[in-house]
């Protein structure tokens, strides 16, 4: 009995010394897997669970600016007014899961928005498909107005699954004020907002201003920790613009422009007038033209380059003044200079003859300007030689940027004055074979009025930053191009072409007005000018001995009549006439 006994004793004994090993190998292969799940978790997860529980004990929010107004001044009242700015517009949206009736909701938002019979039926389509969505987007920037209407229409039961929430948006309230000058604010593909064209793209850095940021701890409850770490940046507002324009002129002239490319079936124009002794923009419009609180309604993407700075073209005869006032500087003509005209002149084997094969005959330099005779230019050119007719058209500003505060500026072309032979210089002088911009031209004829000193073009007046510093624009001289003595002859030259020559329409009675007419031929892809195709311009500044204003006038392609003293010429007179009685200038005579 003992011997059996102790040998039951004995074969348990040798079954737990077996079951030993296996248990030791369980809890070291239990352990390894709890090291290798503490290396993932404090390790390879490490910032994973970090960012979890940062999540839940932190708070994080970014702080966004307010964008900068754009303003305009009044300079009858003085007063500053906002033609860029900041509004909150609704954006209305459905819960197709809560509408119960998608007809009579989409025919009470329909009615509400101004929707037509179609779109309310296309509406309540989607709101049908779509009934498992949380959001679907009906319409955007909705007014202050429809937004009570709404809150009405729910009151009333009216609309279960339809809502909106306040957006911060764009908005330019002055109708009529150049969206080329302005530009707009749109919508990148990342969905951010950025400034685009004219003024918004060329400041967008300054008026968005700088994002803030609030990291802070909270509870469970989301409730700040008292004593917690707690990292406060304020946002910064961006900056406000005051515009040298003026409001009453801008809207004025801009409808004008309209009016005369309406009239004459032309294809666009464009009109830039700058302060002659400072540089300022007083006005600058072109067409078509662009609502910017409807940018996306724009068919043709180049609509929003501005004309007055990005439209580069062969400038045609007013550029003939530019001539004459270098020839007079170096003392290679005078007013009274006298050549003969046969009607052509042949150079580097090319023939080049006047506008309607005309011959004048004898002529002095005014009757040359005031006749607009091509062979009598190239006779002034050739008098003071090609290297410093070169050097005057650069010292005017041509083939170079102006530096206005706008974005997309092109620079135009005046290379062709580098090559070999006169004949580039010869054509040049009545300005055929160089491009130039309206702003430049503008920039050069308030340069003639104003003494023979350059001026930089500039838009805007002082800005205005967050901190309340003001920064103001110092007007800048570029250089002396002519002398005061040059600047005289020439003006009363260009009188002369405005009483006696072609410009007569561009005149105000009264009052003394210089410039000159255009008509300039556009260039095919193929090398060769376009038949029929023409652009008017007229470049002028007034009333001489002070003038108020230095303008650039220009039509496309106009289908009614063929010449710039039919069309610019006018469209200039009743501008100038306009500034002048807006500016309570006396009459001179």
């Amino acid at each position: 009995m003992m011997r059996s006994r102790e040998t039951r004793h004995e074969r348990r004994s040798g079954g737990y010394d077996r079951r030993l090993p296996t248990l030791r190998y369980g809890f070291v292969a239990l352990a390894g897997i709890i090291v290798l799940r503490l290396f993932t978790l404090q390790v390879v997860d490490a910032a994973y669970y970090t960012a979890a529980a940062t999540d839940q004990f932190s708070f994080y929010s970014e702080l966004a600016p307010e964008r900068g107004k754009i303003l305009a001044r009044d300079l009858k009242d003085g007063q500053l007014y906002p033609v860029a700015t900041n509004i909150n517009l609704g954006l209305v949206f459905a819960d197709p899961r809560n509408v119960k009736d998608v007809h009579a909701e989409s025919e009470t938002i329909g009615a509400i928005l101004g929707m037509t019979d179609e779109d309310r039926a296309l509406l309540a389509d989607k709101l049908a498909e779509n009934k498992q969505k949380q959001w679907l987007v009906i319409q955007k920037n909705v007014p202050e107005e429809l937004l009570a209407q709404i809150d009405l229409a729910k009151k009333e039961g009216k609309l279960a699954g339809i809502s909106y929430h306040r957006v911060p948006s764009r908005t330019y309230p002055e109708t009529g004020f150049s969206g080329h000058v302005l530009g707009f604010v749109g919508s990148n593909e990342d969905g951010s907002l950025t400034g685009k064209y004219g003024l918004e793209g060329y400041f967008d850095e300054m008026l968005t201003g700088v994002r803030g940021f609030l990291d802070s701890e909270q509870d469970a409850a989301g409730r700040f920790i008292v004593g917690g770490d707690r990292l406060f940046q304020p946002a910064v507002d961006g900056a406000d613009i005051v515009l040298t324009i003026d409001r009453n002129i801008e809207y004025t002239v801009c409808k004008m422009l309209s009016q005369a490319v309406l009239r004459h079936g032309a294809d666009g124009g464009s009109v830039i007038i700058l302060n002659p002794s400072t540089g300022a923009v007083l006005a600058m419009c072109g067409s078509p033209g662009f609502d910017p609180n409807r940018y996306n309604e724009v068919d043709d993407i180049n609509t929003f380059n501005n004309p007055a700075t990005f439209n580069a073209y062969e400038p045609g005869s007013i550029f003939k003044p530019i001539t004459m006032a270098a020839a007079l500087d170096t003392g290679a003509v005078t007013p009274a200079t006298t050549f003969v005209d046969t009607g052509s002149v042949t150079i580097d084997d090319r023939t080049i003859g006047n506008a309607d094969d005309k011959v004048y005959g004898e002529q002095n330099m005014t009757q040359v300007l005031e006749e607009s005779i091509n062979t009598g230019m190239i006779f002034t050119q050739q008098q003071m030689g090609k290297e410093a007719f070169k050097t005057y058209v650069q010292n005017f500003g041509f083939g170079a940027y102006t530096g206005i505060e706008l974005s997309k500026e092109v620079p135009g072309n005046v290379s062709s004055l580098e090559k070999k032979g006169d004949v580039f210089a010869a054509t040049a002088s009545f300005g055929q074979g160089i491009t130039v911009t309206p702003i430049q031209m503008a920039q050069a004829f308030a340069a003639l009025a104003n003494g023979g000193t350059l001026m930089q073009p500039y838009i805007v007046e002082e800005k205005r930053m967050a901190d309340g510093t003001v920064e103001k624009t110092t007007p800048i001289q570029i250089r002396r191009v002519i002398t005061d003595k040059t600047a005289n002859l020439i003006s009363a030259m260009l009188i002369s072409v405005v009483e006696n020559g072609h410009g007569k329409r561009a005149g105000v009675p009264g009052y003394y007005i210089a410039g000159k007419t255009g008509t300039a031929q556009v260039a095919g892809s193929a090398g060769s000018y376009l038949e029929g195709v023409t652009i008017g311009s007229f470049a002028g500044y007034g009333p001489v001995g002070d003038p108020k204003f230095a303008m650039v006038v220009r039509i496309d392609h106009p289908r009614d009549v063929q010449y710039a003293e039919s069309t610019a010429a006018p469209l200039f007179g009743e501008i100038a006439d306009f500034l002048l009685r807006y500016f309570e200038v006396p009459p001179q005579r």
